[in-house]
């Protein structure tokens, strides 16, 4: 059984077909890539999921039950979104922002628990736990972003364009956790701008143009295929 089976998506912006058609699968404690150009339709993908982009067809699944429509029914089924730029609640504290991530669930040890696995991941978070989000560093407030996601206790994590604006060894880092946390069960779909790390971290990957998969195989024999390297790896 798939972690997330997406059949035949497609989104309409007005009358733009911004998705034509898009199946793929994430198998569970995969990493899945989706890289392509700017416009390609990655994000719309990544927020249609999430529930917040409304479907103009086909369906979802995770782990064999049809995925519901809203955002947060979609999170009490166990899909978070990790969104581009981050998102964060900037006047709260980051404390409030991880209490934030759990909205669906009631206070407790189990809730610390899992503020202390977040701290596990990116210690620097302890650190600045009194401090407001909106004062972090662009790599802190990128890692308090995939520990607010966390907080949800998900089965799949959605990851769009973690490294966008963050230097080289920050990138590094992410990309290492990424795999730390597949590692610890967790399946994840990624989209990335750093396309050449992102396949070389993920199982399987898929190349996205004007809103169809063109290409889709094992991620690092994507990073080094010329014709992917040419078009859309910078090469």
């Amino acid at each position: 059984m798939s972690a997330l089976r997406v059949e035949d998506l497609n989104v309409h912006y007005g009358t733009i077909h911004a998705v034509q058609g898009v199946s793929f699968s994430v198998g569970e404690r995969e990493i899945v890539s989706i890289v392509g150009s700017n416009g390609a339709g990655k994000s719309t993908i990544m927020w249609t999921l999430a529930g917040v982009v409304e479907r103009s067809g086909g369906y979802v699944e995770i782990f064999g039950e049809r995925l519901p429509r809203k955002p947060h029914e979609v999170v009490a089924r166990g899909l978070a979104l990790v969104p581009e730029r981050r998102r964060l609640f900037t006047p709260l504290s980051v404390e409030e922002n991880l209490v934030m991530g759990a909205y669906r669930r009631k206070k407790g040890k189990d809730l610390q628990d899992d503020m202390e696995r977040c701290f596990q991941l990116f210690p620097i978070l302890k650190q600045r736990l009194r401090q407001r989000a909106g004062t972090l560093s662009g790599g802190e407030q990128q890692m308090l972003a995939i520990s607010r996601a966390l907080m949800s206790r998900p089965r799949v994590l959605l990851l769009d364009e973690p490294s966008l604006g963050l230097a080289p060894i920050v990138v590094e880092i992410l990309m290492e956790t990424i795999l730390r946390i597949r590692g610890e069960g967790m399946t994840v779909l990624l989209v990335e701008q750093n396309a050449t790390q992102a396949l070389e971290i993920s199982d399987r990957g898929y190349i996205l143009e004007a809103g169809r998969f063109q290409k889709s195989g094992p991620g690092p024999e994507l990073a080094r295929d010329p014709e992917i390297i040419k078009a859309y790896l910078g090469g």
